[in-house]
């Protein structure tokens, strides 16, 4: 079965850097976009950054704009997500997915497999 895992996450003072892996197995990685989304408690899940499936297109939120990459390598089926200039507003579970649809996707339910999340904590 298609499995999404996440690792990288943990806890790091403001303005320091981070970056975050999502191994997948299960699935033919390279025809497949993958994205970043994150939720903080009591928000809804947010798009943070997607990438197509040749890594040639990138999408940021404004939020993150300047600040995250996104990234992939199809040889590894690893996408990947690093964080500089972090904010303790950054500060939630990341989750990556992966679209067989979409490219530049940033809804949800554009995404058809998810990973269980890891937890990025920024504090002030």
């Amino acid at each position: 079965q298609v499995q999404l895992v996440e690792s990288g996450g943990g806890l790091v003072q403001a303005g320091g850097s981070l970056r975050v892996s999502c191994a997948a197995s299960g699935l033919r990685f390279s025809s497949y976009a993958m994205g970043w989304f994150r939720q903080a408690p009591g928000k809804e899940r947010e798009f943070v950054a997607t990438i197509s499936w040749s890594g040639g297109s990138t999408y940021y939120a404004d939020s993150v704009k300047g600040r995250f990459t996104i990234s992939r390598d199809n040889a590894k089926n690893t996408v990947y997500l690093q964080m500089n200039s972090l904010e303790p507003e950054d500060t939630a579970v990341y989750y990556c997915a992966a679209s067989n649809v979409f490219s530049g996707a940033r809804k949800t339910s554009d995404y058809n497999y998810w990973g269980q999340g890891t937890q990025v904590t920024v504090s002030s």
